[in-house]
């Protein structure tokens, strides 16, 4: 299957599509959050530190009076020196063992601890696991859907870990149906509270988990089996 593919089908059905996260724009702020090396303001001093990275995008909300901070796709971020995790190659073919992964292939949504998570559409649990490596998701849930002939998966990171007590695989979650949240540091990977959601073509093999986050070297490769999120978020148009 093609990018094309899947955006077509999506624009296509995108009235139908639930919110991932409510959001009321009378109400609620949406804002863009640059957490890439070209931000100097955001360094090694605050995301070294889960407290302090806590802090900081805390006071990036208060400051942007921000219900939620928003980006990340397709962001090259020096943030993942903080864990040893984004040290490891994730293909035999890259013959480099000292290239970090820094380029983040999914959206991340910043806001409070147990914000509620919406299937966007109907689909079936795919896998979950406890990614419980510092740095990693943490609890994670994927979901398969398909929308007319397109078969594809959201993968939901840093979740509470009570949202994976008792699921099971192929367990249906229906459209609309709040089935997560955002989980707190302690059982997110040690991340200020947040959900990292990425639209993924092609699981391969992976069961419960999927790359969030690759080098550069294979940006091309990871960047055709995840495209913009947004095809699901519908946010682009709200963010301030």
């Amino acid at each position: 299957m093609k990018q094309a593919d899947i955006a077509s089908v999506l624009n296509k059905h995108a009235l139908e599509l639930h919110p991932v996260i409510l959001f009321n724009k009378a109400t609620n702020k949406i804002v863009s959050l640059n957490l890439s090396k070209t931000n100097t303001g955001f360094t090694e001093n605050f995301y070294n530190n889960t407290e302090a990275f806590t802090t900081y995008i805390n006071e990036q909300r208060k400051k942007a009076n921000a219900t939620y901070l928003v980006g990340g796709y397709r962001e090259h971020r020096e943030m993942y020196r903080r864990s040893k995790l984004f040290d490891k190659d994730l293909s035999a073919d890259i013959g480099s063992k000292e290239e970090q992964r820094s380029f983040h292939l999914g959206t991340d949504i910043w806001g409070a601890a147990g914000t509620e998570i919406f299937a966007p559409l109907g689909g079936m649990v795919h896998s979950f696991a406890y990614n419980n490596n510092y740095g990693d998701y943490g609890a994670t849930i994927i979901l398969q859907h398909q929308l007319e002939t397109i078969n594809f998966y959201t993968l939901y990171g840093h979740l509470a870990l009570k949202d994976i007590t008792g699921l099971r695989k192929g367990k249906f979650i229906s459209r609309g149906e709040p089935f997560a949240h955002f989980g707190l540091p302690e059982e997110n990977g040690n991340w200020p509270p947040h959900l990292h959601f990425q639209l993924i073509i092609n699981m391969g093999n992976y069961d419960g988990d999927y790359p969030g986050v690759c080098k550069m070297s294979e940006a091309e490769k990871y960047i055709i089996n995840s495209p913009d999120p947004d095809l699901l978020l519908q946010w682009n148009n709200s963010i301030q």
